[in-house]
């Protein structure tokens, strides 16, 4: 028995695929063939949704970059994907209104905003009690299409605090949170059980493990530059001759010239491993990679690599572990002059390296701060069972009650459990 859909709407075989929202990160196919700057998209190309605004749907393309399509040019790639787009719409229409808290976050809480920065909200919801008690599994988040908005289950959203999960911390702990049930008040009365010394590895050590992804993230795609290009013009080059040309075009350290182009052959082995995993090449080889080249003009994204944008929020989450576990509280807005410095860095106005070595200075002082920390070691776990247990005894009485709103006697029907045919 499969979740399909609430008993008042229509079987997903009678839904329109041309019609239905399709929320970040569903795979699609394109309807029609598409040139965008040279680059030729052809009809049928496999792409990942980005950005929604209206009807305009921007993709990203395994071979062809982001671009721009009308909502009916794309078709959700498979049947599955079609699923997970109707029922992440379904609850997201049908359990909004279960939100019982939410907060304004990301750079605008930060006061890193600028003209292009999205409004984005991240709270809480509860489940009426008739969704918790079939085959069917409720959804854990509710997202809206564009992604700007997400919300979490109170149990999930417990359990992700009880982690120190950074985006969980600073919904609970942003100033201005709106509480629109007594529920969402009562899981903010508790929130500085979840304030411990986790922050230290979640925050701080999380974001120097991340720096060091993105940097090296940075270095092969820099390599995918260079290495599509050269074979673009020279399909005949062999390992030994890419490793060459790599190790100075990029400057490779190594002791020796020899250890250089031994790490170089490495990059390029790891580059076309990699692309085979993201099915970008049929074989995990050069001689892959080579044709790839051959047949796709133009640089490609890789999906989920980290942007230098991403940056200036990893060193924010540092200096705010710092600060965190030093003083007892936590300051989100970033103050100078560390605000100057991060806004430069989002404006892409310093170099990853530089980025990466700040990050380093700061290190020294978040290994002082988890030293001197007066946070507690783990969360009060009796205690916060005790609110989850409370929100969940509430909901249920509003349900038995049949007390007006969307607990009780207006709450969402709940989805039913249907047979999948296989067929």
């Amino acid at each position: 028995m499969t979740p399909l859909r609430p008993s008042s709407t229509p079987a997903i075989d009678e839904l329109d695929r041309l019609v239905v929202p399709l929320p970040n990160g569903t795979e699609v196919t394109t309807r029609v063939e598409r040139r965008f700057e040279g680059i030729l998209v052809p009809q049928g190309a496999l792409a990942r949704v980005v950005r929604t605004e209206g009807d305009r749907v921007e993709v990203r393309v395994v071979d062809g970059g982001r671009h721009v399509y009308l909502r009916s040019e794309l078709l959700p790639r498979s049947a599955g994907q079609f699923r997970f787009a109707v029922r992440r719409q379904e609850a997201w229409s049908a359990l909004r209104e279960t939100v019982v808290l939410e907060t304004v976050v990301g750079s605008r809480a930060w006061g890193l905003a600028d003209e292009d920065s999205d409004v984005d909200r991240r709270g809480v919801f509860v489940l009426p009690f008739s969704w918790t008690i079939g085959l069917v599994d409720p959804p854990t988040e509710l997202i809206s299409v564009d992604g700007s908005e997400t919300f979490w289950e109170v149990g999930k959203a417990i359990r992700q605090a009880i982690r120190a999960d950074p985006n969980t911390l600073e919904m609970l702990f942003l100033d201005g949170a709106g509480v629109t049930d007594p529920m969402g008040e009562w899981l903010l009365e508790v929130r500085e059980v979840f304030a411990t010394r986790e922050i230290y590895s979640s925050f701080g050590r999380y974001a120097l493990s991340q720096l060091k992804r993105l940097e090296k993230s940075l270095r092969l795609a820099e390599h995918r530059a260079h290495l599509l290009e050269w074979l673009r013009r020279e399909p005949e080059l062999s390992l030994t001759e890419l490793a060459r040309r790599l190790q100075r075009a990029c400057a490779i350290e190594a002791p020796t010239e020899q250890q250089g182009e031994q790490l170089a052959r490495q990059y390029i082995k790891q580059l076309y491993r990699s692309m085979f995993d993201h099915g970008l090449l049929e074989e995990r080889t050069l001689a892959s990679l080579t044709v790839f080249a051959r047949e796709n003009g133009g640089d490609f994204d890789l999906p989920r690599e980290l942007g230098p944008k991403n940056a200036y929020n990893l060193l924010r989450l540092i200096d705010l572990a710092i600060g965190w576990l030093t003083t007892g509280s936590p300051s989100f807005r970033a103050a100078s002059p560390l605000r100057e410095e991060l806004l430069a860095i989002k404006r892409g106005g310093v170099s990853l390296e530089r980025v990466r070595m700040r990050a380093e200075e700061m290190a020294a002082s978040l290994e002082d701060a988890k030293r001197v920390s007066r946070l507690p070691e783990k969360v009060d776990l009796a205690r916060v069972d005790q609110v989850l247990k409370r929100i969940r005894r509430e909901a249920a009485g509003r349900h038995f009650d049949g007390v007006p709103g969307v607990f009780g006697a207006d709450a969402p029907d709940a989805p039913t459990a249907e047979w999948r045919s296989t067929s």
